[in-house]
């Protein structure tokens, strides 16, 4: 394997992984005219190559392949080379990533696609071993077979990529789908989807590889409160507990890897992304709002914990993950030998070991993932426990560091905010409040243009790539949460001002739904509209989520005409298969089940603290609105309809509208405690 002393045209870039390949003797070119207009002149095919820095297989391969020189040679001689970091540009990767789904039933990181020099992709494949191995072919013989077919028979590939890209933007609609309504049943259809794939010895919906997938357990949690279904709540409640006790969790540092290779959760892909423990984060809060179980409430704090100390800039912006990989072995940092433990803890180690169920032979390639899968007391760490943690923690500390992705990125900031705002009110404890205030003015202050619009990425000084959907809805819908924590209208403007970009640079008001990129920016070979929610909710479902919650809040019909086309569109799109479009059928709750809106008036904002203890007990569905003397300006204009609310001289009124009717005002905390049956 080498690596060339002179870097190629990635050494300019700021990604992190597109400069891990800056020395590649293969001759990468980041995405843009420049590697296009060289391909025209040369007549050469693309080869693009898309992955992300933490990805282990993207390791793997251009450690095999794209360090070495004989590959390179290939690569050089009859191909232009590609680079793309799916993070910073998803919609080149979901565009490509829809070809290779497409061609052959499933896709993945790192991507390889073959295409023209007009961007139109004629062959795809994920991870290629240099030499073939095992049935699968090998990217030396690849390179060779297309390199031989577009000197040969040129015509043929061209013809393929033009019957692909047609393909790509070419959709059909039946009269069914049309006639499609939301409905309830939708949402049961789900919930039996999940049911059937449901493991129930182990939690999750699947036996292996298993993801979190944080969103499908939001879902079930509310369906459970809305239909008081104890079976979606078991379905819950065994799967966060599951996925605590095994190894995907790490009892150290906290957080969670992004999955298991195991049904029993014990073996992770050891990488730790960010929008996993955002979602997770905020699920593992709800749950503990819903069941009143504090076991949830402290698996959320290690989480949030792990992110504050590790993911968090020393601006306030969260970062992206930590790489699996520790000195090219992945899982080494994480893993430890018995006696390893044994010499660290020295009296306390038998406990420990016990506790962890560490033994001589290991449970991963000869050392120990800790877990608590075999513990029956795992909810009840004793101090021995806790210090043993401690001082393992302290010794893990001084191994070789873990690759660290520290770009920022505005989507998963958005959730993280929503993540640190929604522990803040939970936990009623500032620290959480201050870490999403942080990281929210950081997106503000470095990822946000002058004129309002979003930026993809931050690192290094450098804020790249126009806003996608999914910046702008996640983004949104972290205000949101934001303002649930603190009532301060401030934030609830911005989530409108945000929504109006977000309708106007990627809504089709014609047939409804949101494309991933903004109709004034680069066009790709296709302008997709995303909505299968996988291990990343899309922003078509977080959009109309944050539209209806807008919605109850404002009472504005402009967010409901939206939503109106919105719902429609996504109602064609998740009725086949409802279980792989979780988060869409949260935003089908927020408009099927019973809603309650408050409104609470007062000259100073005396009652806030009462009125968030009451959002600590609230359940979903609830909106709640404080007008007060300093605020009501500020209110009036992004709520019109609270014009008309008195402020009183003295005290407070209580406002409470519970499905469309409104009741007679309160004058009291527990007087409105009493009307909501809380």
């Amino acid at each position: 394997m080498t690596t060339s002393k002179i870097p190629n045209k990635l050494s300019n870039e700021k990604s992190p992984y597109l400069l891990q390949h800056q020395y590649n003797p293969v001759n990468w070119y980041p995405w843009g005219e420049e590697a296009f207009q060289k391909a025209k002149e040369e007549n050469k095919p693309i080869f693009l190559s898309i992955g992300y820095s933490t990805c282990h297989w993207c390791h793997v391969m251009a450690h095999e392949s794209f360090e070495d020189q004989e590959a390179a040679i290939a690569l050089n001689q009859d191909y232009i080379a590609i680079k793309v970091d799916r993070e910073e540009r998803p919609d080149i990767d979901a565009v490509y990533m829809s070809v290779c789904q497409r061609l052959t039933g499933s896709g993945g990181w790192p991507l390889t696609i073959f295409m023209t020099p007009d961007q139109k992709p004629f062959y795809a494949c994920t991870y290629l071993p240099k030499h073939a191995r095992w049935g699968s072919p090998g990217l030396l013989d690849v390179l060779e077979s297309i390199g031989r077919l577009w000197k040969e028979e040129r015509d043929r590939l061209l013809k393929a990529g033009d019957e692909i890209t047609e393909f790509l933007n070419h959709s059909v609609e039946t009269d069914e789908q049309e006639k499609k309504k939301p409905d309830r049943q939708l949402l049961l259809t789900g919930c039996y989807q999940l049911n059937q794939s449901f493991d129930k010895t182990w939690g999750g919906f699947s036996r292996s590889p298993k993801f979190p997938m944080g969103h499908n357990l939001l879902f079930l949690l509310r369906h459970s409160y809305y239909e008081k279904d104890t079976s979606s709540r078991s379905m819950v409640e065994k799967t966060l507990r599951q996925m605590y006790r095994g190894g995907i969790y790490d009892h150290l540092g906290g957080g969670f890897s992004r999955y298991s290779t195991d049904e029993k959760w014990l073996i992770p892909h050891f990488e730790k992304m960010l929008y996993d423990n955002a979602l997770l984060a905020y699920t593992y809060l709800e749950a503990s709002l819903i069941t009143k179980d504090d076991f949830y409430k402290n698996v959320a704090q290690g989480i949030l914990s792990y992110v504050m100390n590790t993911l968090t800039d020393e601006g306030g912006g969260f970062t992206c993950g930590q790489d699996a990989d520790s000195e090219g072995v992945e899982g080494k940092f994480y893993t430890f030998k018995e006696e390893e433990v044994r010499k660290i803890l020295g009296d306390q180690a038998e406990e420990f070991i016990r506790w962890y169920g560490i033994t001589k032979e290991g449970n991963f390639e000869g050392e120990n993932i800790l877990n608590l899968i075999g513990n029956k007391e795992y909810k009840k760490t004793n101090e021995t426990i806790q210090k043993g943690n401690e001082r393992l923690f302290s010794y893990r500390e001084k191994r070789t560091k873990l690759h660290l992705d520290d770009k920022i990125l505005t989507s998963w900031n958005g959730l993280m905010i929503g993540a640190m705002a929604k522990a803040s009110q939970v936990f009623s404890d500032e620290r959480y409040g201050k870490a999403a205030q942080r990281a929210e003015k950081f997106l503000e202050e470095n990822l946000t243009n002058s004129e309002g619009r979003l930026f993809v990425r931050y690192r290094d000084g450098d804020a790249a790539y126009d806003g996608q959907l999914d910046d702008y809805a996640f983004y949104i819908f972290g205000l949101l949460e934001q303002y649930d924590a603190t009532l301060d209208p401030a934030y609830l403007e911005k989530a409108i001002q945000l929504s109006h970009f977000m309708i106007t640079l990627f809504f089709d008001q014609k047939q409804g739904g949101f494309y991933m990129y903004a109709h004034d920016r680069e066009a790709l070979i296709s302008r997709p509209k995303e909505c299968y929610d996988g291990a990343l909710p899309s922003g078509n479902s977080v959009a109309a989520y944050v539209l209806s919650r807008l919605y109850h809040l404002t009472g504005e019909v402009t967010w409901q005409e939206v939503l109106t086309k919105q719902m429609k569109y996504l109602m064609k799109e998740i009725n086949a298969s409802p279980a792989n479009f979780c988060f869409s059928l949260l935003s089908l709750q927020t408009i099927l089940y019973p809603t309650v809106e408050i409104v609470a008036v007062t000259f100073r904002d005396t009652t806030q603290k009462e009125l968030l203890q009451l959002k600590n007990l609230r359940m979903p569905g609830m909106s709640i609105l404080l007008k007060t003397g300093e605020n009501q300006n500020v209110l009036s204009k992004i709520a019109p309809f609270t014009k008309d609310y008195p402020i009183p001289e003295t005290g407070a009124q209580y406002y409470i509208c519970q499905n469309g009717t409104c009741k007679k005002p309160v004058t009291c905390i527990n007087e409105l405690k009493k009307a909501l049956y809380l």
